[in-house]
């Protein structure tokens, strides 16, 4: 069976929401602007990201449920965009799920994750740990970074509440979140952003790839091919088409998913470049194949509910 590409469903598995006017996201509105991997991001300070905006860009493709990953709100008020964001899901059915934000290394940490688990709508928390800037920087154990007591004290908490970790780091910190599973088998790990292969050298594909390959070997994990963008050229398939073919390659296409990251990414492309370039390089898979990349896969990891018909519509 052949599914046309403006009829192959979309589950959208990381995307942010956002309302400047009375969102408090730091990074968003306050001066001066953080460092940023794609550059200058003053696109982003000037204008909200909500369901609507979505609508806009993405018309074109049969995206069917979405899932919001947090977006660096306040931590001062931890619980705060999860719990706008099911207000948001109650008001205008969207988003399907939601990936929250929690402080591993804190003394609240407990008390965040649970509260944050009784939100219906939450399925996972992201924490970036502390990461070096280059692989021959890495420090195993330093604070803030997965190797830290404290941070693992908090991770340890996840299987308790029900909570799988959505991880973003560069890939030279993959073997350190290899040891995080063989500690907490019991916690799934989501990779985002394919694990962020920005340094596009034969040698930098070749610690990604190698990374990769021994991150795919672990139980429990899962990949998102997305935020894929370089600093300072457009989206462009030609520069992401091996990247994109060599994940699905090495993790599996029962084990990645594929996402926007708008409206970061629009800094890079629009959403039709950006989707139309995963269905470009996707193209020859099977059916099946491209339902689970597309769709299945994220209803699996997030847990969505199916209607009677098998796919969300």
């Amino acid at each position: 069976m052949v599914m046309r590409d403006d009829t192959l469903p979309i589950i959208d598995a990381h995307h942010h929401f956002w309302d400047l006017a009375r969102n408090p996201h730091p990074w968003l509105r306050d001066d001066p602007p953080i460092p940023f991997r794609y550059g200058d991001y003053s696109p982003l300070r000037g204008r909200n990201f909500l369901p609507e905006d979505y609508d806009e860009v993405s018309a074109g493709h049969r995206v069917v449920a979405t899932v919001t990953m947090e977006g660096e709100w306040d931590p001062s008020d931890p619980l705060g965009e999860a719990r706008w964001m099911a207000a948001l899901t109650h008001s205008t059915g969207r988003p399907a799920a939601h990936v929250a934000q929690a402080w591993l290394d804190r003394d609240d940490a407990e008390t965040v994750l649970a509260a944050t688990a009784a939100i219906p709508l939450v399925r996972g928390i992201r924490h970036k740990p502390r990461a070096a800037p280059s692989p021959d920087r890495v420090e195993r154990g330093a604070a803030g970074g997965m190797g830290d007591p404290r941070w693992r004290a908090g991770f340890a908490l996840l299987a308790r509440y029900g909570l799988h970790f959505e991880l973003q780091a560069p890939w030279w910190h993959l073997d350190e979140a290899l040891d995080l599973i063989a500690a907490y088998p019991d916690v799934p790990i989501v990779l985002n952003h394919t694990g962020l292969p920005a340094e596009r050298s034969a040698e930098g594909l070749a610690g990604w790839r190698a990374a990769l390959r021994r991150f795919a070997a672990a139980p429990r994990i899962a990949v998102k091919i997305s935020g894929l963008g370089l600093r300072g050229r457009p989206w462009r398939l030609e520069d992401n088409r091996g990247i994109i073919r060599e994940t699905i390659e090495i993790v599996g296409p029962s084990r990645c998913m594929f996402a926007s990251n708008f409206p970061v990414d629009a800094l890079c492309g629009s959403f039709d470049t950006i989707y139309a370039g995963f269905k470009a390089a996707t193209a020859d898979l099977s059916h099946d194949d491209r339902l689970a990349l597309f769709h299945d896969n994220a209803v699996r990891v997030y847990r969505l509910a199916l209607p009677q018909g098998g796919h969300l519509t």
